[in-house]
């Protein structure tokens, strides 16, 4: 009777747990790739000096928009994966997640203006984008980097404590993380792209290690 009374909670728990789970490989996966792809792409488009004839290059406007869709996805993936090792996570993971979350979200603002609006100010009013920016906008943009590199860097770290996440995966995560202090420009993104790839597939291929720790 207690055996029965064991199988029945555990399937309880992955009936509960099983819609997150499940979607957690594939949208690590999802995000990495799209992040890999925008940057291969953009890399020899980006031209730092001419911020005008970057910006209105037909490629650079399309993949700023699927890069904009990466870091939602990336969003969704954090929460996703921090359910696979809330349990043993503790504090700390609370910490990693909201790290990650404000950090992508900062730096998805970001993203946001200078795929829609820096666009728009290239066919309107070209002259805007060769001052210097100063004031509020450096704050804003030094804010968004850093809070992102940080962000993803406490998430790896609190993954890599948790232990849920094989630990060579959890520091490729720290050092995504950090190398993404510039990860609007390629190719720095690519390394969390491919650890984020890296972690989503590890999730797909081992289903069961969720149920470790629930």
């Amino acid at each position: 009777m207690p055996k029965l009374d064991a199988s029945q909670t555990q399937q309880s728990s992955r009936a509960s747990r099983a819609p997150l789970t499940r979607l957690a490989g594939p949208l690590a996966v999802a995000a990495g790739a799209l992040m890999v792809v925008v940057e291969v792409v953009i890399f020899p488009i980006v031209d730092r000096d001419d911020r005008v004839g970057t910006s209105t290059n037909s490629v650079y406007r399309v993949s700023g928009v699927v890069y904009f869709v990466a870091f939602c996805l990336l969003v969704l993936a954090a929460v996703a994966a921090y359910s696979w090792q809330a349990r043993t996570a503790g504090r700390f993971g609370v910490v990693g997640l909201f790290g990650a979350l404000v950090g992508t979200m900062f730096l998805g603002g970001d993203l946001w203006f200078e795929t829609f609006y820096v666009t728009y100010l290239a066919d309107t009013a070209p002259q805007v984008l060769d001052a210097d920016p100063a004031g509020l906008l450096v704050i804003g943009a030094v804010s968004s980097y850093l809070l992102f590199a940080i962000g993803w860097a406490l998430f790896g770290l609190s993954s890599f404590r948790a232990g849920v996440f094989p630990r060579a995966i959890c520091i490729a995560i720290v050092i995504g993380g950090l190398v993404g202090f510039q990860s609007l420009l390629p190719p720095f993104g690519i390394v969390l792209g491919l650890a984020m790839i890296w972690l989503g597939i590890w999730m797909i291929r081992t289903p069961g290690a969720s149920e470790v720790v629930s």
